[in-house]
């Protein structure tokens, strides 16, 4: 299906991430086709034709599959988070149309520094959840920036020799590291040779991630950011 041509998405499953977010796993009439990285532009239209559309990046690895996840973040003013949140159900059907982008993709191909805040994580996690099925785990390393353990989305599934959580309001009672905001000493230990930095998150936290990866050596070059919600949850 061409990225330029709205299709039916079926709802057939929803799962809650943290308070507010969920995910919405959404079943193509195809095999999704979709890079680690990528996004879809989602479609509300309503009885009177008004319509209303959102990108949301692609929680889930590309599988051969023809279901994707995508993770939304219910905003207090946000028309068509809170429909998603308070309307959707499942069974059905919405409108989606991609996938889009090219730069800020992830093939599994070279290393690669992911670093996300808050709702940042989810084009992220399509990256790791990507180089766990390939068996490339070796090639990626990733750092989520989050409030408190509330906020952390993909909790049970995150966790693993790859990926590392820092928190910046309140930590887990195990937590070695004092609540604080991103810094060169979180990135350091996990930048791989030659690696590729990922940003994702809201501007200030973009702004200080990538400051941080610049400070540690990872060429402005090297560094692919993707500015993502407002909310800036990681901070």
């Amino acid at each position: 299906m061409s990225p330029t041509v709205w299709e039916p998405a079926t709802v057939v499953d929803l799962s809650s991430e943290t308070p507010t977010a969920k995910t919405f796993r959404l079943r193509l009439d195809h095999p999704s086709v979709h890079l680690p990285g990528q996004h879809y532009i989602l479609r509300l239209t309503a009885p009177n034709g008004y319509t209303a559309s959102r990108s949301y990046s692609v929680a889930s690895a590309p599988d051969g599959s023809p279901e994707i996840e995508l993770t939304v973040e219910r905003l207090r003013d946000g028309e068509i988070s809170t429909f998603l949140h308070d309307e959707v159900v499942v069974g059905d059907e919405l409108e989606i149309r991609g996938p889009i982008g090219g730069w800020f993709v992830w093939q599994a191909d070279r290393p690669a520094l992911l670093v996300g805040g808050g709702s940042g994580v989810v084009p992220l996690m399509a990256m790791l959840r990507f180089a766990r099925l390939q068996r490339v785990t070796e090639l990626v390393r990733l750092l989520i920036s989050v409030r408190t353990p509330q906020d952390l989305y993909y909790s049970k599934e995150l966790p693993g020799p790859e990926s590392t959580v820092i928190y910046t309001r309140a930590t887990p009672a195990i937590s070695t590291r004092a609540p604080s905001r991103i810094s060169e000493a979180d990135l350091e230990p996990l930048l791989l040779p030659e690696a590729t930095a990922y940003v994702c998150g809201s501007s200030p936290f973009a702004d200080a991630a990538t400051d941080a990866a610049i400070a540690i050596g990872v060429p402005a070059d090297r560094i692919r950011v993707e500015r993502f919600g407002p909310t800036g949850a990681g901070l």
